[in-house]
């Protein structure tokens, strides 16, 4: 059985609680660079102004119907950078690779991430996008497909 296809929705405002949620959950925080739980008035202020930036991308994975991630491109010059989230749920099924495979085939172009170096599967992720390890500074490990 071939798995379901991961499509790209753009997030939308209404999806703020949903992405809180995942934003704040204990697993996420430890693999995020900034580990701090976020509070729901900066967490709709950031939504806001995300949504609002043309050089920033946001989008929810859909695995069918089920939400199952988060992914984002932010442009920097001819740049994107790319990040991501896998719900909870959602964890053990692929489905980052599969999520963060079809970011980068949709931004095209020159693509960046930074990971955790505590964060294996974020790099195996970043790997399967296309993308290979450039260097380490301090505990960020930098992948590029440049």
């Amino acid at each position: 059985m071939h798995p379901i296809e991961i499509v790209l929705r753009p997030a939308t405002f209404a999806d703020w609680e949903q992405l809180l949620a995942w934003r704040n959950d204990p697993v996420t925080r430890q693999s995020s660079h900034n580990v701090e739980p976020v509070r729901e008035e900066v967490h709709r202020n950031w939504l806001k102004s995300v949504l609002e930036n043309p050089d920033r991308k946001l989008f929810i994975a859909l695995e069918g119907d089920e939400a199952v991630g988060t992914c984002r491109a932010d442009l920097h010059g001819d740049v994107y950078e790319l990040s991501w989230t896998i719900a909870p749920a959602a964890r053990g099924r692929g489905i980052g690779k599969r999520m963060v495979q079809a970011l980068a085939q949709q931004m095209g172009g020159r693509l960046r991430a930074e990971v955790l170096a505590g964060n294996p599967a974020s790099g195996r992720i970043a790997e399967a996008a296309g993308l290979a390890f450039k260097e380490q500074v301090g505990d960020i490990l930098h992948y590029a497909n440049f």
